[in-house]
């Protein structure tokens, strides 16, 4: 792919940058706030030389080959996808790798817990550890904790206030939940069901995660039903990844 137009004069502009990355340009000027990105401040503008941005995408190749990079490529908006963990330490490096997707994407980030052992303050520790700066987002606005009373009763109406509130910002809002105990199948069935009509064409990005040795327990058939109730599937163990998309049948 040839660079901006700007690369010939060794610096650039955030739009030229946004133009080639793919991103908006406010993401550009917070890559510059944050140090990500290393930029020039000439007047009002900001600038950025050609060497600093091909060290940035450089860095990103990197990054593509992470967990968060995999799943970049996988999530898109909307979308409602399941997740099986065989352990609850993959389990949360799987919501980790989904908040830096979300986070890289300018989204507001929701982490519904109590249906899992660890407190709230342990999930913040375990994300911090795996790279996700919560405390910060938290301050921004941006990351909040939202306790589940009765999971997985009342999903859809917690997010539907969440999302209301959100409307007239414009952000993405992305969910995840936890399914680290065994619970009434029917029940959990038809409030994700629910969930999936909820999302429909609204900017949500949900993850529902399940400990595999929850998942083991469900009969086939529930199997089938829940992956059919999601756009997408994760599978993640100690022996690799492994992500399918539930693909529509053709019209006769």
């Amino acid at each position: 792919m040839d660079g901006p137009s700007g690369a010939d004069k060794g610096l650039l502009g955030a739009a030229e940058v946004a133009e080639y990355l793919g991103v908006g340009q406010v993401t550009v000027y917070r890559w510059c706030r944050e140090g990500r990105l290393p930029c020039l401040k000439i007047g009002k503008s900001w600038r950025i030389r050609r060497e600093a941005m091909d060290d940035f995408l450089r860095q990103g190749e990197e990054w593509e080959k992470t967990l968060a990079g995999q799943l970049r490529g996988f999530l898109t908006v909307p979308d409602n996808v399941i997740g099986i963990a065989q352990t609850p330490r993959l389990l949360h490096r799987l919501d980790a790798a989904f908040f830096k997707v979300a986070e890289a994407r300018g989204g507001l980030m929701i982490k519904f817990h109590g249906n899992e052992p660890a407190s709230k303050d342990e999930l913040r520790g375990e994300f911090e550890r795996d790279g996700v700066d919560v405390s910060r987002l938290e301050r921004e606005g941006r990351f909040r904790f939202s306790s589940e009373v009765d999971p997985p009763l009342g999903r859809e109406d917690a997010l539907r206030q969440i999302f209301s509130e959100e409307a007239e910002a414009g952000r993405t809002v992305w969910v995840t939940f936890d399914w680290m105990e065994h619970i009434d199948l029917g029940a959990a069935l038809r409030h994700q069901e629910e969930l999936t009509r909820f999302v429909g064409p609204r900017q949500l990005v949900v993850k529902t995660a399940v400990l595999q040795e929850v998942a083991d327990n469900w009969p086939s058939e529930t199997q089938r039903q829940a992956q059919t109730l999601h756009s997408g599937m994760i599978w993640l163990s100690d022996a690799g990844l492994s992500l399918s998309r539930v693909t529509p049948l053709p019209e006769e």
